[in-house]
């Protein structure tokens, strides 16, 4: 068996043999204890070569092996392709302008039995090193050793060396959230709501949540009423059970109860109410299941105007109910609340109406919204606006404490995304943009969202990518459902890099200053660094990296 057998950045999205050979290699990393570190093992097989076809096509299965000091701390994917069937609207920044495959799905190896499918194509693995925070500094051998089950003494191996310095990365400090819909779990892996099989599966999508850098999670005291169409009713996975006697509402936490604790098992620090209003413009109540006279059934719903008397009433009893339970379980003061999703420039009266009910229960500090206009902020409706990245500018110039950003479908022109056509570059620089800009908090959409748009009915993610067209594709989830449970993308991971990348920066602000770190990120950069303007290309931050990590590490040690 011959082999072109590579380690490049995890910033590259591979997809054929020119592509490979045009990379650069990487085939060592400088990393703090306590840091996540991946790359990619690209290779290319042939049989004995063709003279008239050098790329003879290799069909077999092959045994991988990994062999280090640090392998207790290292996960080994295999790369599948995604389909990305919608990859518009796009700039010119992009690894692809129409629909095809692109490298995204990780799958652990272990679920395969060590054994991964080879060909002739570009067959890759990701290797991701999770160096414990108590790690020794000094220098780890890491070697792929792959084994063909055709021939067990055809064995190649690849070599990687870890270089752990010696300095600590903090704990995340960014809040991030990227909405989880429990749901879209319980249909993905036809189960029933809350069955035990379904709290199974909830604790191990929330786990690789944490896992990926998701530290507050979309919680469904009601059915979160968002991306449904009007009239519809997605599945209910409403954790409050709620009964009405007269003019009274009485309330049943125990669902809520279990939510939080295997949340808090998960390592989940930060909790996320469900929104309150429907979304895009507060027009409608939320779709709520409530008791009355023996029987459960939908008391609000999109028949129900958000201005009707009897949910406000509704509200003002379940809200400081909810608030009492929530101080009871000591996480109140990590919880944030919704009124409405992406209110626009006709819903400013809409939004003070929520306001005034939920402001002064919760507190305006708790309450966050995405939103783009300004005009919120202005009028005093909010506190805690969370930005579209390409509006960010409008905000900046307001003395906002808490100053978070989001981005979802919208944004694609220039700024950063997550979407499966953008280079991988693309996705990691909100790390440093959320440092320079003093962001606290990052929201995205799409964790498991496995609806059509606005949940019309279910689609396969295998099969699209874009819940069947409607946003750019990886824009609506960013792990993939399989037997068991989930499976991280490669932007999952490398999103968490970007986290991380905010932390090496606020270690070494420690040491120098916050304006001398800014000044090496634009230096570096050669240019000034914004929301729109950053180095297209996937050596950037990988260097600016190693620069500050060894900064950290020499002021660490004196």
């Amino acid at each position: 068996m011959d082999i072109l057998l590579k380690n490049i950045s995890s910033l590259e999205k591979v997809r054929s043999v020119p592509e490979l050979m045009a990379l650069n290699e990487v085939n060592s990393a400088k990393v703090l204890a306590g840091e996540n570190y991946s790359y990619q093992v690209c290779g290319i097989f042939t049989q004995k070569p063709d003279p008239n076809n050098p790329y003879t096509p290799y069909k077999a299965d092959t045994y991988v092996f990994v062999d280090s000091p640090l392998k207790d701390y290292i996960n080994a994917y295999c790369i599948k392709d995604a389909v990305a069937d919608c990859v518009v609207p796009h700039d010119d920044d992009v690894i692809m302008t129409g629909p095809g495959i692109v490298p995204d799905i990780l799958v652990p190896l272990d679920m395969q039995n060590g054994r991964m499918a080879i060909s002739n194509t570009v067959t890759s693995l990701w290797i991701e090193v999770k160096v414990p925070s108590y790690m020794k500094a000094g220098t780890y051998p890491i070697t792929i050793r792959m084994e063909s089950n055709l021939d067990r003494s055809d064995v190649i191996e690849k070599n990687f060396e870890i270089e752990v310095l010696p300095a600590k990365l903090p704990s995340q400090s960014t809040i991030f959230t990227q909405w989880l819909y429990a749901d879209c779990i319980a249909t993905a892996h036809n189960v029933e709501v809350y069955s035990e099989e379904h709290w199974e599966l909830i604790e191990k999508y929330v786990k690789l949540a944490r896992e990926v850098g998701i530290n507050m999670i979309l919680t469904p005291i009601i059915t979160p009423p968002l991306d449904t169409e009007t009239g519809l009713k997605r599945v209910c996975v409403q954790l409050l059970k709620i009964e009405k006697c007269g003019d009274k509402y009485y309330f049943d936490f125990s669902l809520l109860d279990r939510w939080i604790d295997m949340c808090k098992r998960c390592g989940i620090e930060y909790f996320e109410m469900a929104h309150l209003f429907s979304q895009w413009g507060l027009q409608y109540t939320a779709n709520i299941k409530i008791k009355e006279n023996g029987v459960e059934d939908y008391m609000f719903d999109t028949r129900v105007k958000s201005t009707d008397p009897e949910y406000g009433n509704f509200l003002r009893q379940m809200l400081p109910a909810l608030v009492k339970f929530l101080k009871s379980k000591e996480v109140f003061d990590n919880c944030f609340f919704h009124i409405s999703d992406e209110p626009y420039d006709g819903h400013l009266e809409a939004y003070q109406f929520g306001r005034d009910i939920l402001a002064p229960i919760v507190g305006e500090e708790r309450m966050m919204d995405a939103m783009s206009r300004v005009e919120y902020y202005d009028r005093g409706l909010t506190k805690l606006p969370v930005v579209s990245i390409n509006h960010m500018p409008d905000f900046l110039s307001r003395d906002i404490e808490n100053r978070w950003g989001y981005y979802c479908c919208s944004q694609w022109d220039k700024v950063s995304n997550n979407f499966l056509a953008m280079p991988g570059y693309r996705n990691r620089i909100i790390g440093l943009q959320i440092y320079k800009f003093n962001l606290v908090g990052f929201l995205n959409w799409g964790f498991n969202y496995y609806n059509s748009q606005v949940s019309r009915y279910l689609i396969n993610p295998y099969m699209t990518s874009s819940a069947d067209k409607a946003f750019p594709s990886g824009d609506a989830f960013r792990v993939y459902p399989m037997e068991k449970g989930p499976v991280p993308s490669m932007r999952a991971i490398i999103f968490k890099e970007a986290l991380q990348d905010v932390d090496v920066c606020k270690t070494l602000e420690k040491y120098i200053g916050k304006e001398a770190v800014i000044k090496m990120i634009d230096e570096e950069a050669g240019m000034n660094v914004t929301f729109f303007d950053y180095p297209r290309n996937s050596d950037y931050i990988p260097s600016l990296m190693n620069k500050m990590k060894e900064m950290i590490a020499q002021y660490a040690s004196k």
